[in-house]
């Protein structure tokens, strides 16, 4: 154990995240390219790194004095897609064949991911009551993944049948591919996922667990005092930093105690345009019918030849986004509740059925969309408890002997979530916190007028057709 803090204490090297500055994300690192590297480098006296926006800095609290990395990770490469005013096709080519070989990936998407995310969809939206509801099915899949790597035992099963798989190994497989072929960031779509731990500068790790984190989820790790200023601060401009400010009031209350053995935390900041924008000149003002009363609110109109999705309880339409997915607007029938919806089949199966779909019908589609800003906070404790995850949670039985020899129980499952909509296009961001304490049919085409006056559903796919965020739009403004 001595040989193991040795090395650990050896490999650090301190950091400070500056304070988030807005704008968007960048890679928490700084660099491109892919696996992953142990820190060993120091400058002497007072160690530093760079943060995200390439500026040197250093932390220190009124105790321990530092933040430092144990293992860092290395992001993918990203190319720019070209400038359409000065085009060059060998830029195409090489924005072309890096996209295409980040679609591949989707061969090795987890089969039942979309199983997850019904399971899911249905445990944290039913309870909006009238509110409402977002969340990031992807980003709670992959913060699972990362819990799945650190627990062993029984507590590790628990997560593993909740993520569909067998084995680690498989579970490695899926997860780096859903996080490879998601992340994007080519001047045209921002697609970013980051990760992180957060270790207690006082107990022994597993190295090979922060090597595979690294290497597998682009997880960085950072270590210091639990409970500090520093590590608090730090850990707060990290999420805001990786989420473009969009959650920022809920990473401020983001704290870790001195009991804390390890936080870890997963984000996704998504910003795509439409395909066909929004006219401005076309908005109106109109009454959207909320579970409330009567609210009045903008909205965006668009008509177009386009298809028309039916099902059982529901229509839908599908807007494209520009070099990316699009989203799903998923009307319920009059007299049907948005809640019935997200235990219906039928909804999941026709986003992946798409234009496949039994009930897709070109029409022209006369779209009125209100403008939208949509957040929210889970705590995921009973949500997990209610779909098998239990024993994480079980102080007396928790296992998390992947990541240390210390006993120790999950204390903390949270997840925030921002989705705004507007002519130009959507902006999504979302955050999972875990902290573990010690102890088309032919014919004549019909006319559809699609007004989405009343609750709705809505799903944000990739391009390759992954569900990034899904929530429910009762109240367009609160």
């Amino acid at each position: 154990m001595k040989k193991l803090i040795a090395l650990i204490l050896a490999l650090a090297m301190t950091l400070t995240l500056a304070a988030c500055t807005g704008g968007e994300p960048s890679n928490p690192d700084g660099s491109a390219g892919g696996g992953s590297s142990a820190s060993d480098s120091t400058t002497g006296g007072e160690s530093s790194v760079s943060d995200t926006t390439g500026r040197e800095n250093t932390a220190s609290d009124n105790t321990s004095g530092t933040v430092s990395l144990l293992a860092s990770a290395q992001y993918p490469e990203t190319v720019d897609f070209p400038d359409e005013d000065h085009w060059d096709d060998d830029a195409y080519d090489a924005w072309r064949a890096l996209r295409q070989e980040r679609l591949a990936c989707a061969e090795d998407y987890p089969e039942d991911y979309n199983d997850f995310v019904s399971a899911t969809m249905a445990q944290f939206l039913t309870t909006a009551n009238g509110e409402n509801a977002a969340y990031s099915p992807l980003n709670i899949y992959l913060a699972l993944a990362m819990l799945a790597e650190t627990t062993g035992g029984n507590s590790q099963a628990q997560i593993l049948t909740l993520l569909g798989v067998d084995s680690l190994e498989t579970l490695r497989t899926q997860a780096n591919a859903l996080w490879k072929g998601n992340y994007c960031d080519d001047g045209t779509v921002t697609s970013l996922l980051a990760s992180s731990l957060w270790l207690s500068d006082s107990l022994p790790y597993q190295q090979d667990t922060l090597d595979t984190l690294a290497e597998t989820y682009y997880a960085s790790t950072y270590w210091g005092k639990m409970g500090s200023d520093a590590v608090n601060q730090a850990l707060q401009s990290w999420l805001n930093e990786q989420t473009g400010g969009l959650l920022e009031e809920q990473a401020s209350g983001v704290t870790l105690n001195q009991y804390t053995v390890m936080a870890l935390a997963t984000t996704i900041y998504y910003k795509a345009a439409w395909s066909d924008a929004f006219w401005e000149g076309n908005n109106t003002s109109d009454t959207f019918h909320t579970p409330n009363g009567d609210l009045t609110c903008t909205f965006m109109h668009q008509s177009d030849e386009s298809n028309y999705y039916r099902g059982d309880q529901f229509g839908a339409v599908y807007r494209s986004l520009m070099n990316s997915g699009g989203m799903w607007l998923i009307l319920p029938d009059e007299g049907v509740e948005v809640s019935s919806l997200l235990t219906d089949g039928q909804v999941l199966d026709m986003v992946e059925a798409g234009t496949d779909w039994e009930g897709c019908e070109l029409c022209e589609v006369n779209l009125s969309l209100p403008k939208f800003d949509v957040s929210d906070d889970l705590n995921l404790q009973d949500g997990l408890e209610a779909l098998g995850v239990t024993d994480v949670f079980d102080a007396d039985i928790a296992d998390f002997s992947s990541l240390t020899d210390v006993a120790a129980v999950l204390s903390t499952a949270t997840h925030a979530a921002r989705v705004t909509v507007d002519e130009d296009g959507v902006e999504a961001a979302a955050y999972t916190m875990f902290a573990a304490d010690e102890a088309a049919l032919e014919g004549p085409m019909d006319i559809v007028d699609f007004v989405l006056d009343r609750p709705f559903l809505f799903a944000i796919t990739s391009d390759t057709d992954t569900i990034l965020f899904a929530g429910v739009v009762n109240q367009p403004v609160e």
